[in-house]
């Protein structure tokens, strides 16, 4: 597996516990980091596309009103590569503080 971009890793974090839509997603990653990352909307949908396809993510709820609004929710496979990501994450830090005396 290689590695998750920071987007992509967000937003899978942002759709683990429950469905959301574009601007829940963005709203939710701007929440969580203290508004230190945010996510423009171009980026997002890309990042979103790229999960379809990889099966990461699917939608969940399509509705239009001026627009489609679109609602995603990760997967199991979505789940697991998060999670092990995460792990990665863990590892590069615990070897970052031997490294530096941490």
């Amino acid at each position: 597996m290689n590695p998750l971009s920071e987007s992509t890793y967000l937003v899978l974090l942002a759709l683990y516990h429950e469905p959301l839509h574009g601007y829940g997603i963005i709203k939710s990653i701007e929440d969580v980091s203290g508004s230190t990352f945010i996510i423009a909307p171009g980026t997002l949908y890309g990042v979103l596309n790229n999960l379809q396809k990889q099966k990461l993510i699917e939608t969940v709820k399509e509705e239009t009103f001026s627009r489609k609004k679109k609602t995603y929710c990760i997967t199991a496979k979505g789940k697991d590569i998060l999670q092990a990501e995460f792990k990665r994450f863990q590892s590069m830090v615990q070897f970052t503080e031997k490294i530096m005396g941490k």
